[in-house]
């Protein structure tokens, strides 16, 4: 028996949430028409509910808007040259030491 478990993209979650939503069906008919456990649709609206359009990233990804990637970005800069600093102190105070 195959135990790969079944991937769905982006699209196919959110066009089964907003079908789940406008249908009028049960999840569980919704489920059934789209061959899928009503468990997983049941948490695709969850998920939907809870992140709008940001929603279903995939592989561990994480949907951003533009600002929380900007802070992000400059966060990571802030952090190396935190970095670079430190080392500059570092080997400023070792070359100003005197044998």
């Amino acid at each position: 028996m195959d135990n790969k478990k079944k991937q769905f993209t982006q699209e196919f979650k959110k066009e089964a949430v907003e079908y789940s939503v406008s249908s009028g069906k049960t999840v569980e008919e919704v489920a059934r028409d789209l061959g899928i456990s009503h468990h997983n649709l049941t948490r695709w609206r969850k998920e939907y509910r809870k992140d709008g359009e940001l929603a279903f990233p995939g592989h561990g990804k994480e949907n951003l808007t533009p600002q929380e990637e900007k802070v992000r970005k400059l966060q990571k800069e802030l952090n190396d040259i935190q970095i670079e600093r430190d080392i500059l102190k570092k080997a400023l105070a070792i070359f100003t030491k005197k044998p």
